[in-house]
Formats: C-alpha cells, sequence, structure tokens
C-alpha cells in the first residue's frame, strides 16, 4: 500500500531539503552538537513529517494547517542557517544554497496549497 503522501512531489523536495540540512548539522562543531544542531534537525525533520501526516487528513483545510506548519519550519531553518553562517559554522555559500532551496521548497508547498482550495 502506497500512501498519499510518498507520490507528492513537495514531500519528495522536503526531503532531499532536510537530508542537506542535516549533513550541515552534522558539520557543526562538537558543543553545537544538542544546541543549533539539534534544533536545525528536528526543524528539517518537521517539514516532511507536517506534510506526510497532513497529506492523512479527513479535509483540505486540516491538510493546509498541517502544510503551514511545514512551511513555518522551514522557516526556523532558514533563521537557524543564518546564525550558523554568522557564528562560522558554514560558509556564506552553504547558506546562500540552502537558503534558494528553502525558497523553492516554500514556494511549491503554497502551489501546492492552492490546488486543495
Amino acid at each position: 500500500m502506497a500512501f498519499r503522501f510518498e507520490s507528492l512531489d513537495i514531500w519528495k523536495a522536503s526531503g532531499g531539503y532536510g537530508s542537506a540540512l542535516y549533513d550541515v548539522a552534522q558539520s557543526f562543531p562538537k558543543h553545537e552538537t544538542f544546541a543549533m544542531g539539534d534544533q536545525l534537525r528536528r526543524a528539517a525533520l518537521s517539514i516532511s513529517n507536517n506534510i506526510a501526516e497532513g497529506s492523512g487528513s479527513a479535509s483540505n483545510k486540516d491538510f493546509i494547517n498541517f502544510l503551514n506548519i511545514a512551511i513555518k519550519s522551514t522557516f526556523e531553518t532558514v533563521s537557524i542557517l543564518y546564525m550558523a553562517k554568522k557564528r562560522g559554522y558554514i560558509t556564506l555559500a552553504q547558506r546562500q544554497q540552502l537558503y534558494g532551496q528553502a525558497e523553492v521548497l516554500v514556494k511549491k508547498i503554497q502551489s501546492f496549497k492552492k490546488t486543495l482550495k
């Protein structure tokens, strides 16, 4: 049995973005493992999890609420990446690349939301 979310491009894209964020978090200094790194991983995982969870909703309105949470979690990752750059944990190029991925992901989720209204 295939679950609805497995066929969604936004879920697949969120997994790719999340994986990239996990790689970045793994490169943080050891003292950030349970602080910024853990927060980045949780926010990254929240994006795909909310898309998956929302896809099982009984109504489109409920699904849209989960998609809004996924967007907010994406914004959270962007904020964390700014701090990571400021602290010297990632380069400007890394931040810009991940920022671009986040921007595309948010646009895709917003476009998908329009199909549910």
